[in-house]
Protein backbone atom coordinates (compact mmCIF):
# COMPACT_ATOMS: atom_id res chain seq x y z
CA UNK A 1 0.00 0.00 0.00
CA UNK A 2 1.58 3.37 -1.27
CA UNK A 3 1.98 5.76 2.05
CA UNK A 4 -0.38 9.32 1.73
CA UNK A 5 0.94 12.22 0.06
CA UNK A 6 1.21 15.78 1.88
CA UNK A 7 -2.25 17.86 0.54
CA UNK A 8 -1.47 20.38 -1.78
CA UNK A 9 -2.14 23.99 -0.75
CA UNK A 10 -5.53 24.42 -2.58
CA UNK A 11 -6.51 21.17 -0.73
CA UNK A 12 -5.55 21.97 2.78
CA UNK A 13 -7.47 25.35 2.49
CA UNK A 14 -10.27 23.55 1.15
CA UNK A 15 -9.88 20.91 4.28
CA UNK A 16 -9.56 23.39 6.83
CA UNK A 17 -12.60 25.84 6.10
CA UNK A 18 -14.50 22.16 6.08
CA UNK A 19 -13.26 21.15 9.37
CA UNK A 20 -13.34 24.28 11.17
CA UNK A 21 -16.84 25.00 10.09
CA UNK A 22 -18.05 21.44 10.69
CA UNK A 23 -16.07 22.40 14.57
CA UNK A 24 -17.27 25.93 15.24
CA UNK A 25 -19.95 26.78 13.16
CA UNK A 26 -20.92 29.68 14.83
CA UNK A 27 -17.64 31.00 17.13
CA UNK A 28 -18.72 33.13 19.79
CA UNK A 29 -16.47 36.25 20.35
CA UNK A 30 -14.25 35.29 23.26
CA UNK A 31 -14.46 38.65 24.97
CA UNK A 32 -17.15 40.45 27.04
CA UNK A 33 -18.74 43.30 25.77
CA UNK A 34 -21.62 44.90 24.67
CA UNK A 35 -21.02 47.44 21.90
CA UNK A 36 -18.07 48.58 19.91
CA UNK A 37 -16.83 51.00 23.01
CA UNK A 38 -16.54 47.72 25.24
CA UNK A 39 -15.44 45.61 23.01
CA UNK A 40 -12.40 48.25 21.79
CA UNK A 41 -11.25 48.81 25.73
CA UNK A 42 -11.43 44.85 25.89
CA UNK A 43 -9.03 44.11 22.84
CA UNK A 44 -6.30 46.90 24.25
CA UNK A 45 -6.58 44.62 27.41
CA UNK A 46 -5.90 41.59 25.72
CA UNK A 47 -2.66 42.91 24.89
CA UNK A 48 -0.34 40.15 25.67
CA UNK A 49 -2.57 38.96 27.95
CA UNK A 50 -5.22 36.00 27.85
CA UNK A 51 -8.52 36.70 27.04
CA UNK A 52 -9.79 34.48 30.06
CA UNK A 53 -8.01 37.14 32.25
CA UNK A 54 -9.31 40.40 30.55
CA UNK A 55 -12.96 38.68 30.81
CA UNK A 56 -12.60 38.41 34.77
CA UNK A 57 -11.18 42.13 35.22
CA UNK A 58 -13.80 44.16 32.60
CA UNK A 59 -16.81 43.81 34.52
CA UNK A 60 -15.33 45.73 37.45
CA UNK A 61 -14.35 48.58 34.79
CA UNK A 62 -17.32 48.41 32.79
CA UNK A 63 -19.70 48.69 36.18
CA UNK A 64 -17.92 51.95 36.92
CA UNK A 65 -17.75 53.25 33.34
CA UNK A 66 -18.87 51.52 30.27
CA UNK A 67 -18.67 54.49 27.37
CA UNK A 68 -16.20 57.30 27.12
CA UNK A 69 -18.15 59.67 28.69
CA UNK A 70 -17.94 57.80 32.34
CA UNK A 71 -14.32 56.46 31.65
CA UNK A 72 -12.53 60.22 31.12
CA UNK A 73 -14.04 61.15 34.34
CA UNK A 74 -12.44 58.58 36.17
CA UNK A 75 -9.30 59.14 37.10
CA UNK A 76 -6.01 57.31 35.35
CA UNK A 77 -4.64 55.84 38.48
CA UNK A 78 -8.36 54.33 39.48
CA UNK A 79 -8.34 52.42 36.13
CA UNK A 80 -4.86 51.07 36.65
CA UNK A 81 -5.58 49.81 39.81
CA UNK A 82 -8.87 47.68 38.38
CA UNK A 83 -6.84 46.33 35.18
CA UNK A 84 -3.18 45.56 36.97
CA UNK A 85 -4.13 42.16 36.31
CA UNK A 86 -3.92 42.26 32.56
CA UNK A 87 -0.31 43.58 32.60
CA UNK A 88 1.30 47.06 31.53
CA UNK A 89 -1.41 48.64 33.16
CA UNK A 90 0.25 52.23 33.38
CA UNK A 91 0.11 51.81 29.44
CA UNK A 92 -2.78 50.74 29.09
CA UNK A 93 -4.52 53.12 31.55
CA UNK A 94 -3.54 55.86 29.92
CA UNK A 95 -4.49 54.62 26.61
CA UNK A 96 -7.97 53.86 27.74
CA UNK A 97 -8.19 57.65 29.23
CA UNK A 98 -6.94 59.36 26.26
CA UNK A 99 -8.52 57.20 24.15
CA UNK A 100 -11.65 57.73 25.34
CA UNK A 101 -10.96 61.54 25.10
CA UNK A 102 -10.28 61.51 21.43
CA UNK A 103 -13.69 60.18 20.51
CA UNK A 104 -15.94 61.99 22.22
CA UNK A 105 -14.13 65.29 21.34
CA UNK A 106 -13.20 63.80 17.45
CA UNK A 107 -15.91 61.34 17.20
CA UNK A 108 -18.77 62.78 18.70
CA UNK A 109 -19.03 59.88 21.37
CA UNK A 110 -18.76 57.25 19.13
CA UNK A 111 -16.05 54.24 18.47
CA UNK A 112 -15.02 55.54 14.61
CA UNK A 113 -16.35 52.62 12.31
CA UNK A 114 -12.90 53.35 9.75
CA UNK A 115 -9.27 52.40 9.68
CA UNK A 116 -7.10 54.98 10.25
CA UNK A 117 -9.24 56.73 12.89
CA UNK A 118 -8.98 53.44 14.78
CA UNK A 119 -5.53 53.21 14.01
CA UNK A 120 -4.39 56.05 15.80
CA UNK A 121 -6.54 55.86 18.32
CA UNK A 122 -3.14 55.23 21.38
CA UNK A 123 -3.03 51.97 22.35
CA UNK A 124 -4.71 50.78 19.05
CA UNK A 125 -2.81 48.69 16.78
CA UNK A 126 -3.38 46.87 13.02
CA UNK A 127 -4.55 43.67 15.30
CA UNK A 128 -6.89 45.70 17.94
CA UNK A 129 -8.68 47.86 14.80
CA UNK A 130 -8.60 44.59 12.82
CA UNK A 131 -11.05 42.74 15.40
CA UNK A 132 -12.78 46.11 16.14
CA UNK A 133 -13.80 46.05 12.25
CA UNK A 134 -14.53 42.68 12.11
CA UNK A 135 -16.42 41.80 15.30
CA UNK A 136 -17.36 45.16 16.53
CA UNK A 137 -18.99 46.52 12.64
CA UNK A 138 -18.80 43.26 10.91
CA UNK A 139 -16.26 44.38 8.00
CA UNK A 140 -14.53 41.99 6.48
CA UNK A 141 -10.78 41.43 8.66
CA UNK A 142 -8.07 38.98 9.78
CA UNK A 143 -6.61 39.58 12.84
CA UNK A 144 -3.64 37.65 13.42
CA UNK A 145 -2.67 36.74 16.87
CA UNK A 146 -0.04 34.30 17.64
CA UNK A 147 -2.55 31.24 17.69
CA UNK A 148 -3.28 31.82 13.71
CA UNK A 149 0.63 32.71 12.81
CA UNK A 150 1.24 29.70 14.61
CA UNK A 151 -1.31 27.60 12.93
CA UNK A 152 -0.80 29.56 9.45
CA UNK A 153 2.88 28.11 9.50
CA UNK A 154 1.97 24.40 10.59
CA UNK A 155 -0.27 24.26 8.16
CA UNK A 156 1.76 25.75 4.71
CA UNK A 157 -0.42 28.44 4.95
CA UNK A 158 2.32 31.23 5.02
CA UNK A 159 6.51 31.12 5.38
CA UNK A 160 5.90 34.84 6.92
CA UNK A 161 7.86 35.96 9.54
CA UNK A 162 5.62 37.95 11.31
CA UNK A 163 1.95 38.31 11.04
CA UNK A 164 1.79 41.17 8.73
CA UNK A 165 2.84 38.48 5.88
CA UNK A 166 0.80 35.97 7.24
CA UNK A 167 -2.22 38.00 7.38
CA UNK A 168 -1.38 39.23 3.69
CA UNK A 169 -0.93 35.35 2.61
CA UNK A 170 -4.09 34.04 4.53
CA UNK A 171 -6.53 36.65 3.05
CA UNK A 172 -5.01 35.85 -0.55
CA UNK A 173 -5.82 32.04 0.11
CA UNK A 174 -9.41 32.22 2.10
CA UNK A 175 -12.76 34.08 0.44
CA UNK A 176 -13.14 37.38 2.20
CA UNK A 177 -16.86 35.90 3.22
CA UNK A 178 -14.63 33.65 5.76
CA UNK A 179 -12.45 35.85 7.27
CA UNK A 180 -14.35 36.86 10.27
CA UNK A 181 -15.55 33.22 10.95
CA UNK A 182 -12.37 32.01 10.18
CA UNK A 183 -10.12 33.72 12.63
CA UNK A 184 -11.97 32.85 15.46
CA UNK A 185 -12.23 29.48 14.22
CA UNK A 186 -8.76 28.62 14.36
CA UNK A 187 -8.15 30.56 16.93
CA UNK A 188 -10.33 28.23 18.75
CA UNK A 189 -8.59 25.41 17.33
CA UNK A 190 -5.47 26.53 18.12
CA UNK A 191 -6.35 26.78 21.83
CA UNK A 192 -8.31 23.32 21.61
CA UNK A 193 -6.26 20.89 19.60
CA UNK A 194 -2.82 23.12 18.31
CA UNK A 195 -1.58 24.60 21.23
CA UNK A 196 2.06 25.62 21.12
CA UNK A 197 2.49 22.66 23.77
CA UNK A 198 0.05 20.44 22.53
CA UNK A 199 0.51 20.07 19.02
CA UNK A 200 4.05 20.04 17.18
CA UNK A 201 2.29 20.20 13.64
CA UNK A 202 2.43 16.11 13.89
CA UNK A 203 -0.34 15.42 16.15
CA UNK A 204 -3.70 17.16 15.66
CA UNK A 205 -6.35 16.27 13.04
CA UNK A 206 -5.84 18.78 11.23
CA UNK A 207 -1.38 19.08 11.10
CA UNK A 208 -1.89 15.25 10.11
CA UNK A 209 -4.40 14.99 7.62
CA UNK A 210 -2.52 17.70 5.51
CA UNK A 211 0.70 16.25 6.04
CA UNK A 212 0.51 12.59 6.48
CA UNK A 213 3.97 12.20 5.77
CA UNK A 214 5.44 14.65 8.24
CA UNK A 215 7.75 13.22 10.77
CA UNK A 216 9.94 15.86 12.50
CA UNK A 217 8.59 18.57 14.60
CA UNK A 218 7.40 21.77 12.07
CA UNK A 219 9.57 24.35 13.73
CA UNK A 220 7.30 27.33 13.57
CA UNK A 221 8.87 31.27 13.91
CA UNK A 222 7.26 33.19 16.60
CA UNK A 223 5.16 36.85 15.25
Amino acid sequence: MSEAKNLSKAARVELILQRLQSLYPQPPIPLLHKDAYTLLIAVLLSAQCTDERVNTVTPALFALADNPYDMVKVPVEKIQEIIRPCGLSPQKSKAISVLSKIIIEEHNGKVPEDWDALERLPGVGHKTASVVMSQGFGHPAFPVDTHIHRLAQRWGLTTGKNVVQTEKDLKRLFPESSWNALHLQIIYYGREFCSARGCDGTVCDICRTCYPNRKKPKLTLKA
